[in-house]
C-alpha cells in the first residue's frame, strides 16, 4: 500500500498514528540520502568511527590549555624599584634596610611601587642621618621580593604604566580568533578537513609550544595571535569532520564528548599552573603533547562527503572502502555505483551565497546572534567572578568541573526536546543567570552598608548563580555546534561556522568593553536585548533531529519544498523501530480502526433492517 493511501483526514487520525506517520516520513527521507545508505552498510559507529572520534578528542585538551593559558601568565605582582645602587655604599645591607632607605612610603606606611629616591654620593651614615628627599620614577627596573613564581609580569616588567600592555594580550588573542574564523573556515571548505586539521596542529606546535622561547613581550603577543587562529581552525575542522562521518545520535554524542575533553583541558591547565613555578616551564610541559599529534598525517581520514562534493569520486570510494574494511564490512558495488559527483552548478559556491541564499542568510543571522549572546554572557560571568576577589585557580577549577556534567546533560535534552528547543532552553537559563548576576550588587568598594553576614550571603548567591550560568552556557555551546553543522550544507559548512564564530569574538569584545564602563545599566540592557533577540530568532529555525544531512544548496531547496507541502515534516518524533515495523504498525492500526468502525456500526444496521421488515432485507431479494 502507498503511504498516501494510509493518510486519513486529520479529525479521524489518532495522535499515535500521526507520530508513526511523521517517523516514517523522516525514515524515508533518510533512505533517499545515498551517502547515508552507504554509512549504514559501513557501520554507523564501528571501529573506524570510534577511532576517528578518539583522535578528535586528544587535541581538544591542548586547545583549552593554549586558549586559557594567559589567565595564569599575569598573576598579581607587587613590584619595588630596583635600588641596588645603595649596595655600593654598604654591601652588607639587608633587603629590608635597603628598601627602608631608598623607597618613599604611602600614607598608610607601605612602600611606593613606582617611585624611588634619587641616588646620592653620600656615605651610609649621612643617608641615615639626613635621609633622602627627592624622588623619581624607577630607573633600573623593578624587583619582586614577595613573588614566588615567575610570570610575564616580572619577566618583562609589566608594571607602573606598562601593566596596560596586558590588555593587549586579550585584544590580540580575540583578533586572532576573528581573522582565523574568517580565513580557516573558507580554507577548510577549499582544501578539506584533513588538510586544515594538519595546519592547525602545526600552528599549535610552532606558536603554542614556541611561546616558551620568546625574548620580548611583543613576540609573545604575536605568538598568541597566531595560536588563536590555529585554535579556531581545529575547532571548526574537527567538528565538520565528525559530523560528516557520523549519523544521528552518534554525531551528537561525539561532539558533546569532544567538548567534554575541552573541559578536561581546563583542569589540566589549572593543575599545571598551580604546581609549576615558571611560566616558560608551563608552556614547555603543557605544549609538549602536541608533537605526537604529527602522526595524524598518516592516521587521520578525509571526509568522504567533502570529497564527493568536490567531484573526487574515486577518493571518496577509497576512503569508504577503507572504513568498511576496518569495520569488517563489505560495501556492495551496486551501492557504490550510485554515488555520483554533483553538477557544476552545485559545486560552484562562494561566500556570497550566505547573502544570496535565503536559508543560509537566515541560519547565519540567527546563529550569529546566538553565538554573540553566549560569548557576551560567558565573559561577563567570568569577569564577575574575577571581580569578587576569588582565588584564580578556584575560578577555573569549579567551572571546569561543572562543564562536564553540563555537556553530558545535553544528551538527554537532545533526545527529549530536539536541537532547537534544547538550544532555546539552555540559552534562556544561561542568559537569565547572567542578568541576575548583573542586577545584584556586588558590594565592592564599600558601597553597600549591609551587615557582614548579609553581604557574605549575597556574595555566595552571586557565585552560585555565576557557576549555574556557566553551566548552562557550556551546554548551549555543545548544542549550538550540533545544531549549526546540521543546518549548514557540506559545501559551505566550515565557512558558515567561521562566519558565526565572528559573533562570538564580537560578544567577548563587547563584554570586555562594556564592563569597564561606569554605566551600570549598559551591561544589563545589552544582556536583555541580545538574549531576547537570540531566543526569538531561534524559534524561526527548523528542527534537524533525524533529518538527512544537507550536502549542497539544492538539497535544502527540495527539503524546504517538501516541508511546505507536509505540515508534519518539520517535527520528527523520536523512537525506535525500523521502517518495515512502522509500516506494519500503521497498517495494523488502520485495519483495526476500520474493523472497530464496522463493528460499532453493525447494531445500528441491524436495528434499521429490523424496523424496515422483510421488504428491505437483501436476503429476500
Amino acid at each position: 500500500m502507498n503511504l498516501n493511501q494510509l493518510e486519513a483526514p486529520e479529525h479521524t487520525q489518532s495522535p499515535s498514528l500521526e507520530m508513526l506517520l511523521r517517523k516514517l516520513r523522516a525514515t524515508e527521507a533518510q533512505q533517499d540520502d545515498k551517502f547515508a545508505n552507504i554509512l549504514n552498510v559501513v557501520g554507523e559507529f564501528g571501529t573506524f568511527q570510534q577511532r576517528l572520534v578518539a583522535l578528535t578528542f586528544i587535541p581538544n585538551i591542548l586547545l583549552a590549555f593554549f586558549m586559557f593559558a594567559d589567565i595564569f601568565m599575569f598573576t598579581a605582582q607587587k613590584p619595588y624599584c630596583n635600588t641596588s645602587w645603595i649596595l655600593a655604599v654598604d654591601p652588607n645591607l639587608s633587603e629590608a634596610q635597603q628598601l627602608n632607605l631608598t623607597l618613599p612610603r604611602e600614607p598608610n606606611g607601605s612602600f611606593q611601587t613606582c617611585l624611588m629616591y634619587l641616588p646620592v654620593a653620600w656615605d651610609l651614615e649621612s643617608i641615615i642621618q639626613f635621609g633622602l628627599n627627592y624622588t623619581e620614577s624607577c630607573q633600573d627596573g623593578w624587583i619582586y621580593p614577595e613573588t614566588k613564581k615567575r610570570s610575564l609580569v616580572n619577566e618583562f616588567d609589566l608594571v607602573c604604566g606598562k601593566d596596560r600592555d596586558t590588555e593587549g594580550v586579550q585584544t590580540m588573542f580575540t583578533a586572532g580568533l576573528l581573522i582565523g574564523s574568517l580565513i580557516f573556515g573558507f580554507v577548510s571548505d577549499k582544501l578539506g578537513r584533513y588538510a586544515t586539521i594538519l595546519i592547525s596542529l602545526l600552528g599549535l606546535a610552532i606558536f603554542g609550544f614556541g611561546a616558551a622561547f620568546v625574548n620580548s613581550f611583543h613576540q609573545y603577543l604575536f605568538f598568541r595571535f597566531a595560536v588563536s587562529q590555529a585554535l579556531v581552525c581545529y575547532a571548526i575542522s574537527s567538528v565538520c569532520l565528525a559530523t560528516e562521518w557520523l549519523m544521528g545520535q552518534h554525531r551528537a554524542h561525539a561532539i558533546i564528548l569532544e567538548h567534554c575533553f575541552f573541559s578536561v583541558g581546563i583542569l589540566f591547565l589549572t593543575g599545571l599552573a598551580y604546581s609549576l613555578p615558571h611560566w616558560r616551564l608551563l608552556f614547555l610541559v603543557g605544549g609538549a603533547p602536541v608533537f605526537p599529534l604529527i602522526s595524524y598525517i598518516w592516521i587521520m581520514p578525509e571526509s568522504p562527503r567533502w570529497l564527493l562534493m568536490k567531484g573526487k569520486l574515486e577518493e571518496a570510494k577509497q576512503v569508504l572502502c577503507f572504513a568498511a574494511s576496518v569495520n569488517k564490512k563489505i560495501i556492495p558495488l551496486s551501492l557504490l555505483d550510485k554515488l555520483q559527483p554533483p553538477g557544476k552548478k552545485v559545486t560552484k559556491v562562494s561566500v556570497l551565497d550566505f547573502y544570496n541564499n535565503k536559508h543560509l542568510r537566515k541560519v547565519t543571522l540567527v546563529m550569529g546572534c546566538v553565538w554573540f549572546t553566549v560569548g557576551y554572557s560567558y565573559f561577563t560571568l567570568s569577569l564577575k567572578l574575577k571581580n569578587l576577589g576569588m582565588d584564580l585557580h578556584f575560578t577555573q577549577v569549579i567551572p571546569g568541573i561543572m562543564e562536564v556534567p553540563a555537556r553530558l546533560c545535553c544528551i538527554f535534552l537532545l533526545e527529549q526536546m530536539g536541537r532547537k528547543w534544547s538550544l532555546i532552553a539552555t540559552l534562556f537559563q544561561g542568559s537569565l543567570m547572567c542578568l541576575l548576576v548583573l542586577i545584584l550588587p556586588s558590594g565592592r568598594e564599600g558601597r553597600l552598608r549591609w551587615p557582614r553576614c548579609l553581604a557574605t550571603e549575597l556574595k555566595s548567591m552571586i557565585i552560585v548563580m555565576a557557576v549555574l550560568g556557566e553551566f548552562s552556557l557550556a551546554a548551549s555551546v555543545s548544542v549550538f555546534f550540533i545544531y549549526t553543522v546540521e543546518l549548514l550544507p557540506t559545501v559551505l559548512r566550515a565557512t558558515g561556522l567561521g562566519l558565526v564564530s565572528l559573533a562570538w569574538a564580537g560578544g567577548a569584545i563587547s563584554s570586555l568593553a562594556v564592563n569597564h564602563q561606569k554605566l551600570t545599566l549598559l551591561p544589563i540592557c545589552l544582556c536583555c536585548i541580545s538574549a531576547a533577540l537570540a531566543l526569538f530568532l531561534c524559534s524561526l529555525l527548523p528542527e534537524t533531529q533525524d533529518q538527512a544531512l544537507p550536502d549542497n544548496l539544492e538539497h535544502w531547496f527540495l527539503q524546504t519544498r517538501n516541508m511546505a507541502e507536509d505540515p508534519f515534516a518539520e517535527e520528527v518524533v523520536s523512537g525506535d523501530g525500523t521502517a518495515e515495523v512502522m509500516k506494519n504498525t500503521i497498517l495494523s492500526s488502520t485495519m483495526l480502526k476500520s474493523d472497530l468502525d464496522i463493528l460499532s456500526s453493525a447494531p445500528w444496521q441491524n436495528a434499521s433492517l429490523h424496523g424496515r421488515g422483510k421488504e428491505t432485507d437483501p436476503r429476500n431479494d
